[in-house]
C-alpha cells in the first residue's frame, strides 16, 4: 500500500468545473475535493473582493455598540481599549485603537499581561475605571469576565466586548456582547477572530458617523486596518474560508506595502524584502512569532506600542526590542521542546498526548504542543506548571474539538477556554493525571471506529511532467492557505535525485527527474530535512507542493517538499 492517501474527488464534476471556470483540470480536482464544484462559486474564491465581504446584518448587540460608541466620539468621553496578550488581542487593540483615535477620541489601549492571566481582571477594568474612561471595550475576551464586567456594570462604566470564544450559558453584565458564538447572533459567518469582528465594528462606525457629518470620518479609510487584521487572523487558526479569505487577501496586501511604522520595523527584524509579495507562511513563521514573543514571555504591551508606534524612530527601537524577546523565547521553547518529546515518547500510541513538568515555561506551551501534534498526528496538550500550579494549552487534529473536550473534563481544570482548533486550562499537579486520562478517553472516543490509514492525505498523485510553471501558478491562485484552505500536497511517485545538497540551517535542496540522467529535472527544496539527504541517484517518492520560484527575474517551478520517502522496488 502507497504510504498516502488521496483525498476523494468527483472527477466528472473536476472536468466540468475545469470547462466552465478555464482552469486545469488538477487544480479542477483540488476544489471540487475542497467542497469548490460550482464555477461562480469558484470564480468569487479564486478572486476575492470586499466587496464580497457580507454586511454585519444580524451581529447581536451591534447596533447597540455602535449607538454607544457614536456617543464617545462625539461626546468626547475617554474611553478604555483592551486586547488578550496573544496576536489576535494585540491586533483587535491596534484597530480598535487606531478607528477611535482616527475618529477623535480620547483612547487608553493597554493588553492583557501573561502573569496576570488571561482576559480582563478586576485589577485592570480598576485601572480604567481610575483613569476615568467611561466605556471599555475588549478584543478577543471578556465573554467569560463576569466579575470584571460586574465591576465596571456597579462603576457605571460601559463594556462592549468583541470575542469569538465559546459563550457560557446565562446573563452578562456587558453592556454589549459581540461574539459570533451568541445563540442569538445571525451573522451568516462563524469564523472570524476578534480582529475581524473588530475590522466589521470599525467599518461600521465609520459609516454611522459620515452620516451624521462627523469631520474626521471622511478622511479614515478602514481599509487600512487589514494589515493589522491579517495578521491576528492568520495568527488564531481560524478557517481561511469565506470572510477570513478575503480579508487575509486584502490584508497581505496592506502588509506589503509597508504604510505602517510598526509594520516596517516588524518586517526589517523578521528579514522580510521590502515590496516584496508577502505569503502566509512569512506572516506566520516571521511576523507573528515576533509579535506572540512579548506576551509569551512578559508584556504584551510591547507588541501593541509597536503597532501604534507614530514614527519610525520609535518603531525601530520597539522592533528591536521585540526581537532579542523572540530571541529569548526561542532558546526557552527549545528546552521545553526536548524535554516534552522525552516525555511524549512515553505516551506515543496514546490517542492523545498529555504532558506537563514543573517549570516549563506556559509562554511556549502553545507552540509547544503545535509541534507535538504535528510529530504524532494526535491532539496534544502541554502543561507548565509553577509550585503545583498549572497552565497550559491544547492543539488538535482530525477534527476533535477542543473546547468540547476540556469542557467534558472540567472537573478536573480550575479553569479552561477557547474554540474547537486551540485552547487552554489551568490545571494542579494533583489533578493533571486525572485530566490527562479524562482528556486521552475524550480523544478515544472521538477517534473510535477510525481504521488504520495511511499518514498523509494528498490533494492527487502526479507526475512531476504535470507540475510545470503554469500549474504552479493555478495553485498560487488558490492561497492564501491555512486552516479549511491548506496548502494543496500531490503524490510524485518515482523520482530520482539528481542533485543533493544541505543549505541554510539545515534544508535539503536537490533537482530531481524522473529518469537517470534525464535532462528535464526540477528544483526541490525540504525545509529542515538536511539531516535526511538521500544522495544523488536515489529513487524517491515525495510528497508535495509546486510553487512559482521567482529568481533575478527569472520563473520557474520550484517543489516543496514536506515528506521524503526512497522507492522500494
Amino acid at each position: 500500500m502507497r504510504p498516502w492517501r488521496v483525498r476523494p474527488s468527483d472527477e466528472a464534476a473536476a472536468r466540468r468545473l475545469a470547462t466552465a471556470a478555464g482552469l486545469r483540470q488538477l487544480t479542477a480536482r483540488i476544489l471540487v475535493g475542497r467542497g469548490l464544484a460550482d464555477a461562480g462559486a469558484v470564480a468569487r474564491f479564486l478572486t476575492p473582493r470586499l466587496a464580497d465581504l457580507r454586511p454585519p446584518d444580524g451581529m447581536a448587540d451591534l447596533d447597540r455598540a455602535l449607538a454607544r460608541l457614536v456617543r464617545v466620539v462625539e461626546g468626547h468621553e475617554r474611553i478604555g481599549v483592551f486586547g488578550d496578550y496573544d496576536v489576535d488581542g494585540v491586533t483587535s487593540a491596534a484597530v480598535l485603537t487606531t478607528t477611535l483615535r482616527a475618529l477623535g477620541a480620547d483612547v487608553v489601549p493597554r493588553v492583557a499581561s501573561r502573569e496576570s492571566g488571561y482576559g480582563l481582571s478586576p485589577a485592570q477594568a480598576q485601572r480604567f475605571i481610575d483613569d476615568g474612561c467611561r466605556v471599555v471595550v475588549t478584543g478577543d475576551c471578556g465573554t467569560s469576565d463576569h466579575d470584571a464586567l460586574a465591576l465596571c456594570r456597579d462603576s457605571h462604566v460601559d463594556t462592549i466586548v468583541i470575542d469569538h470564544h465559546q459563550v457560557p450559558s446565562g446573563p452578562t453584565a456587558a453592556f454589549a456582547l459581540i461574539n459570533p458564538h451568541r445563540p442569538d447572533d445571525a451573522f451568516p459567518f462563524k469564523g472570524l477572530a476578534s480582529c475581524g469582528v473588530a475590522f466589521y465594528i470599525a467599518a461600521a462606525l465609520r459609516t454611522r458617523l459620515r452620516a451624521t457629518g462627523h469631520a474626521l470620518a471622511e478622511a479614515f479609510d478602514p481599509r487600512s486596518l487589514l494589515d493589522l487584521v491579517a495578521l491576528g487572523t492568520l495568527a488564531d487558526l481560524v478557517p481561511l474560508v469565506d470572510e477570513n479569505r478575503i480579508l487575509v487577501t486584502a490584508g497581505l496586501r496592506e502588509l506589503a506595502a509597508i504604510r505602517r511604522p510598526g509594520i516596517r520595523a516588524l518586517m526589517r527584524v523578521a528579514e522580510l524584502e521590502p515590496g516584496a509579495p508577502l505569503s502566509t507562511t512569512d506572516v506566520t513563521f516571521r511576523m507573528t512569532p515576533r509579535l506572540n514573543a512579548a506576551g509569551r514571555l512578559g508584556e504584551a504591551q510591547l507588541s501593541l506600542d509597536l503597532l501604534l508606534a507614530k514614527d519610525d524612530a520609535e518603531a525601530e527601537r520597539l522592533a528591536t526590542s521585540l526581537n532579542e524577546v523572540n530571541s529569548e523565547r526561542q532558546k526557552i521553547q527549545e528546552q521545553v521542546w526536548t524535554d516534552a518529546m522525552k516525555e511524549a515518547d512515553g505516551h506515543a500510541e496514546s490517542a492523545a498526548v498529555v504532558v506537563g513538568a514543573e517549570g516549563w515555561h506556559h509562554g511556549v506551551v502553545g507552540i509547544v504542543a503545535a509541534k507535538l501534534v504535528e510529530r504524532f498526528r494526535r491532539p496534544a496538550v502541554v502543561v507548565g506548571f509553577k509550585e503545583g500550579q498549572g497552565r497550559g494549552s491544547a492543539r488538535t487534529v482530525g477534527g476533535f474539538d477542543l473546547y468540547r473536550a476540556l469542557h467534558g473534563c472540567a472537573g478536573h481544570l480550575t479553569v479552561y477556554g477557547g474554540h474547537a482548533a486551540a485552547a487552554g486550562m489551568s490545571v494542579t499537579m494533583d489533578s493533571f493525571s486525572a485530566f490527562r486520562e479524562a482528556f486521552v478517553a475524550a480523544a478515544r472516543e472521538h477517534f473510535a471506529g477510525v481504521t488504520d490509514s495511511p499518514d498523509v492525505e494528498v490533494d492527487a498523485e502526479t507526475e512531476l511532467g504535470e507540475l510545470d510553471l503554469a500549474q504552479a501558478e493555478e495553485i498560487g491562485r488558490l492561497a492564501p492557505f491555512g486552516v479549511s484552505n491548506a496548502e494543496p500536497l500531490f503524490a510524485i511517485p518515482g523520482v530520482v535525485a539528481h542533485t543533493t545538497r544541505v543549505v541554510g540551517k539545515g534544508h535539503l535542496q536537490m533537482t530531481v527527474g524522473t529518469l537517470p540522467g534525464s535532462a528535464q529535472t526540477v528544483d526541490a527544496i525540504a525545509f529542515g530535512m538536511g539531516d535526511r539527504d538521500p544522495g544523488e541517484g536515489s529513487a524517491l517518492h515525495l510528497i508535495g507542493t509546486a510553487e512559482v520560484d521567482s529568481f533575478r527575474g527569472y520563473r520557474r517551478t520550484r517543489l516543496k517538499v514536506r515528506h521524503l520517502l526512497r522507492a522500494t522496488p
